[in-house]
């Protein structure tokens, strides 16, 4: 792989970057070659412990189901011990998803982790153990309150432990990039001695440079013995906006599974963005000689998915997938690409899945065509009753608004997307004027029970959201209220954001309507929702890696 010289930390100080292709026998990949890059989607367990993020089991397996479908390799489903809901969701992942292993999370000195991760992917065509602890010295002291050689005990029993269940086990030394050279090296040693796979070094709160990381791991397959045997795993998370850069600098060190998630879901400020490494890849291919099994021309609709499930919308700016990321405005640009694409584009928009027009749907349309259009916006196939309740509203959208945006249908049919199992909204009368208070009228279905319920307020979303509490009692602060438009016109839908705090839980619920407060209430119930699942969960230490 090269020849190195070390600096005063032990890392290489010169890196030979001679191209040799070797191949290696995986447990569940079998035989591939060097240049193949793994990639491992951690949406539906780093990402989701985003603030304000949750999913429930449907919302897990549709998104599973999709990212085995755009062609990803290895999807982290969750944590099984961390609660029941946690392990059913895993279980059923795995039972369920094919095409890709499934993988499952658990702390390396946790028995009961260990065991609980290896029942959840019992049932699962490919199934992974991912164990990791802490290894950087201000963890070991004041995190895990451990001695080194504590830790090296752990990893060895952990991914013994881990290696009774599967022969495919992944060990982390999270907080890897702070962690010193020589002990590092020793934990790497250990955990492939114990019958690890795939070692992965996160940069776990984003500190790394990309020449960081891109020491480390030459290092780590030049010092340590039988690096030769395992793959090498890089999981960067993006503080310092740098996470996409320190993957690809990774790749260039020797790591060959990308650690990611759709939209750079993740912890704080997220982590390496699935979609921007998938494509820096295939647009750089000369400074990044790799290949991945990633159908790009699905990347949108996983992201516009992402969205509709979270309730979060990616900036307008975002690379790839925000709708900026092909907009030109300025004279000069638009001159350019009309007279030749390549100017200001390095890629086609349809290769990522961008349509040439979003202008596509009117009042004649008929339901055989929403239904393909909710496909191509990335909603899968749906329910009859679901689809018959979305349909619906676009027929009704339709009627009130002379151009309907693919913006306009993704907005309207998002609650309907959604599956709130305890709470949906069936009806909403409001009054309200300059001369008296507002009062609203909800009707909602909770628990399949018809619940109608009056209130008063300051203003008419006030009166609405004091109605929910009346007919669904609890005691979430409203922490945030946006309101903003779809689309341009005074006949644009409203779209709402609506963030929920109880305990020290945030969620964030989105809700779109052509009436504002309509709109108001199905965000909050959205955010409710939310809440319920979150509730259920129990949120173990040392969960981040």
């Amino acid at each position: 792989m090269g020849r190195y010289g070390y600096d005063g930390n032990g890392l290489p100080s010169q890196i030979d970057q001679t191209e040799v292709h070797m191949t290696f026998v995986h447990p569940s990949f079998g035989q591939i070659d060097d240049s193949r890059t793994i990639i491992f989607d951690t949406t539906l367990r780093d990402g989701e412990q985003s603030p304000g993020f949750s999913m429930n089991l449907e919302e897990k397996l549709r998104m599973a189901e999709a990212l085995a479908d755009l062609g990803v390799d290895v999807i982290e489903a969750g944590f099984p011990v961390a609660s029941k809901g946690d392990f059913e969701s895993v279980s059923e992942i795995a039972r369920i998803v094919r095409g890709a292993v499934v993988c499952a999370l658990a702390r390396s000195g946790g028995r009961n982790d260990i065991q609980a991760a290896g029942e959840a992917i019992a049932h699962a065509e490919r199934g992974r153990i991912h164990n990791f602890i802490s290894t950087s010295p201000l963890h070991m002291k004041y995190k895990l309150r451990m001695e080194p050689e504590t830790v090296l005990e752990i990893i060895t029993e952990g991914n013994k432990a881990a290696r009774n269940l599967t022969d495919d086990v992944e060990w982390s030394a999270e907080d890897g990039s702070r962690t010193e050279p020589d002990f590092l090296c020793r934990c790497v040693e250990a955990a492939i001695k114990a019958g690890a796979t795939t070692i992965n070094i996160p940069d776990t709160v984003g500190y790394a440079t990309p020449e960081d990381m891109e020491k480390i791991f030459a290092m780590l397959k030049a010092r340590v013995p039988g690096a030769d045997s395992v793959i090498f795993s890089a999981h960067n998370h993006n503080d310092l906006g740098l996470g996409v850069a320190n993957t690809l600098a990774s790749l260039r060190g020797g790591a060959r599974q990308i650690e990611c998630t759709i939209n750079g879901i993740g912890e704080r400020a997220g982590n390496a963005a699935l979609e921007e490494i998938v494509m820096a890849i295939r647009t750089r291919n000369d400074q990044y000689p790799y290949t991945n099994r990633i159908v790009t021309e699905k990347l949108l609709r996983l992201s516009r998915m992402l969205a509709t499930i979270t309730g979060f919308d990616v900036q307008p700016n975002k690379a790839i997938v925000g709708r900026n990321a092909f907009a030109h405005e300025s004279g000069i640009h638009q001159d350019g690409i009309l007279k030749n694409a390549a100017t200001y584009e390095i890629m086609t928009p349809e290769s990522v899945g961008w349509s040439k027009t979003s202008l596509v749907m009117g009042k004649h349309s008929g339901r055989a065509a929403f239904r393909d259009k909710l496909v191509a916006l990335g909603y899968g196939e749906m329910a009859d009753d679901r689809l018959n309740d979305a349909f619906a509203r676009f027929k009704d959208l339709a009627d009130r608004k002379k151009v309907v945006y693919d913006e306009d249908i993704v907005a309207l049919v998002d609650d309907e997307a959604r599956d709130h199992a305890r709470i949906r909204f069936h009806g909403l009368e409001v009054s309200s004027g300059s001369k008296r208070p507002a009062e609203a009228t909800l009707e909602i279905e909770v628990d399949g029970e018809m619940i109608e319920a009056s209130a008063t307020g300051n203003g008419p979303v006030d009166a609405a959201f004091h109605a929910i509490r009346s007919a669904f009692p609890h005691d979430a602060r409203l922490a945030l209220y946006s309101v903003g438009a779809v689309t341009e016109g005074t006949d644009a839908q409203a779209r709402t954001t609506v963030r929920l705090e109880e305990d020290g839980r945030l969620v964030d619920g989105q809700g779109a309507d052509a009436d504002t407060v309509v709109s108001a209430v199905r965000a909050y119930l959205h955010a409710l929702n939310k809440l319920l699942v979150k509730r259920t969960r129990a949120e173990p230490e040392a969960l981040e890696a």
